[in-house]
């Protein structure tokens, strides 16, 4: 029976660059062409085991040992870092590639040119990556409007940058191409908002010409107690508006939302629940049904 091929333990769980590792001695070339290697990027490879075709992270291990100095892992690759993980399935790791700098072309790999100042980039381990907030930046203004703005709440939310930093930043980078679009997207921000379909759906009642809704509400008792938290709310109608995503399908969520939701109605808020459908396939239906609410709240007593 064949002797299993020796795993030095530092190359079991990460890429590395082959050659480093041929000439520390740990493997050999015929090893690293063996069954127990997959070759991911020129001279990278990772352990067969710890191979996985849709983790985002390993790909971004590997493109980082292809980077160029002063590269910088930047776009959807540095949100999922920073904890926000925006990706498309199969997504390529994203770069920013200084000056003159270029990398071998490669399906995992999406990169451009831009200037990085050493205070755009931080660390995640051993990853060189844009801050939360250069992070932002670069996908307010790059990204088609709505998806910009589901980028730019989300760092906010998860707290990679803050709204007056990035204002600060916008204001000292004038003139970059998409600066325009990045303006309304922080006139449009929202640091509250929890999902990225309760930011399209804040959008889409905004770009209706309806009132801009308060997020993530607090309703309350005259006597203070907490009655419940709605997505978005026109307090002074006493209006909710909620996203209704997957996780509320379960049954242990849907009985606590049955339960809260009774609780608005009897204290006389007028609830009003949407679905992924009816934000992306029937938007105008959606804002008419909320605009006809504000019009019946507005000629009651309520």
């Amino acid at each position: 029976m064949p002797r299993a091929a020796h795993v030095p333990r530092d190359l079991s769980f990460v890429p590395f660059a082959g050659s480093r590792a041929i000439a520390d001695g740990q493997l050999t070339p015929a090893m690293l062409r063996g069954p127990a290697w997959r070759r991911l990027l020129p001279d990278v490879y990772v352990h067969a085991d710890a191979f996985d075709a849709d983790d985002h992270r390993m790909w971004c291990d590997a493109v980082a040992l292809r980077l160029p100095a002063g590269g910088a892992i930047a776009g959807f690759s540095a949100a999922y870092l920073h904890g926000v993980n925006l990706l498309p399935r199969n997504a390529p790791v994203t770069v920013i590639l200084p000056g003159a700098a270029r990398l071998r072309p490669h399906p995992r790999i999406s990169a451009s040119h831009d200037a990085l100042s050493p205070d755009d980039v931080t660390r995640f381990g051993e990853l060189r990556l844009t801050t939360g907030t250069r992070t932002a930046f670069d996908l307010g203004r790059k990204l088609p409007r709505a998806e910009a703005l589901v980028a730019v709440d989300a760092l906010l939310h998860r707290r990679a940058t803050r709204l007056a930093a990035l204002t600060d930043y916008l204001l000292a980078h004038q003139g970059w191409p998409g600066i325009v679009q990045l303006r309304t997207m922080l006139d449009l921000a929202e640091p509250l908002s929890e999902s990225p379909m309760e930011t399209r759906l804040r959008l889409l009642l905004l770009d209706a010409g309806l009132p801009r809704p308060v997020a993530q509400h607090e309703v309350r008792a005259k006597s203070g107690r907490l009655l419940g938290r709605v997505d978005l709310a026109y307090p002074h109608w006493r209006i909710a508006i909620e996203y209704e995503g997957d996780h509320h399908r379960e049954r242990a969520a849907f009985r606590r939302d049955v339960t809260r939701l009774n609780t608005l109605r009897t204290a006389g808020w007028l609830v009003l629940r949407f679905t992924a459908t009816d934000v992306l396939r029937t938007p105008s239906q959606t804002t008419h049904q909320v605009a006809a609410a504000i019009r019946e709240r507005r000629g009651s007593t309520c």
